[in-house]
């Protein structure tokens, strides 16, 4: 009796360590916070339409990534696409959608319009003072994103200021960052267009205003793609191959629209 015992608990532990064996009504994502939108559209959406349930854990886009990599999770999740060496490690990516990331400042902040020249020299310390750019005379508080953030390096990446940005605050959300400049009349950031609220005020680059048209037409120079990793030589589970499918297709074209961002079909 007491081996038969073992042998089930031995059983159980095993299957919790390998993805969809601890439930296999459900699929687990892992990664960007800023597809929490999105993905949780989609999610609820295919919940309804199959009854499996979509699992979301906002980790990051570089946590995401390597909870794929170690078998952690059944999709990653990342805003940003996947660089050569995790691409030489079996990884490999598919776009699902193209995000604006929004320039924000405070409401309060007279400032409405910046060039990514402009931004680039704000964020690497060679303009400190919002009167140098149209605004108060006050020190700019630079706020971004912590190290292996997707939104960070979409946005050094756009503004060539990887590695050379001087951040007061590296915070690990779009939720913090959104809330950090809301309450800071001198702070600008950086955010995923699909979260920002009407507590922060979205500036123009070079111009433009980020929007669904101008995301897909190209004209905001500051977008990124949001990109679902999976293994290149491994198969899905069936119901998260059942969601990568269903997210992918056209069907989920007005899903993903209706959350703030451009579908990639």
């Amino acid at each position: 009796m007491k081996k038969i015992v073992s042998l089930v608990l031995a059983a159980i532990i095993a299957c919790t360590t390998f993805v969809g064996c601890s439930d296999t009504n459900s699929v687990a994502t892992d990664g960007s916070t800023s597809m929490n939108k999105v993905i949780g559209a989609l999610g609820e959406a295919f919940e309804i339409d199959t009854g499996i349930t979509v699992t979301y854990n906002a980790t990051g886009s570089g946590a995401g990534i390597q909870a794929v990599s170690e078998s952690r999770c059944d999709i990653g999740l990342s805003s940003r696409e996947l660089k050569d060496e995790e691409k030489a490690s079996g990884l490999e990516g598919t776009v699902l959608a193209y995000d604006g990331i929004a320039i924000i400042v405070n409401p309060d902040n007279p400032v409405s319009e910046l060039t990514v020249e402009t931004i680039a020299k704000i964020y690497t310390g060679e303009i400190t003072n919002w009167k140098d750019v149209g605004g108060n005379d006050a020190e700019i508080v630079l706020i971004g994103r912590e190290a292996g953030s997707g939104t960070r390096d979409g946005f050094e990446s756009i503004t060539d200021t990887k590695d050379n940005c001087k951040y007061r605050q590296e915070l690990t959300s779009t939720g913090d960052v959104i809330t950090t400049v809301s309450s800071n009349p001198n702070a600008i950031g950086y955010a995923s267009l699909a979260s920002v609220k009407d507590t922060v005020k979205i500036i123009s680059v070079d111009g433009v205003i980020p929007s669904e048209a101008t995301i897909k037409d190209g004209s905001y120079a500051v977008q990124r793609p949001f990109v679902l990793v999976t293994k290149k030589d491994t198969s899905l589970s069936e119901n998260a191959q059942k969601f990568f499918d269903y997210i992918t297709s056209k069907a989920a074209n007005e899903i993903i629209s209706g959350t703030g961002v451009v579908p990639a079909n």
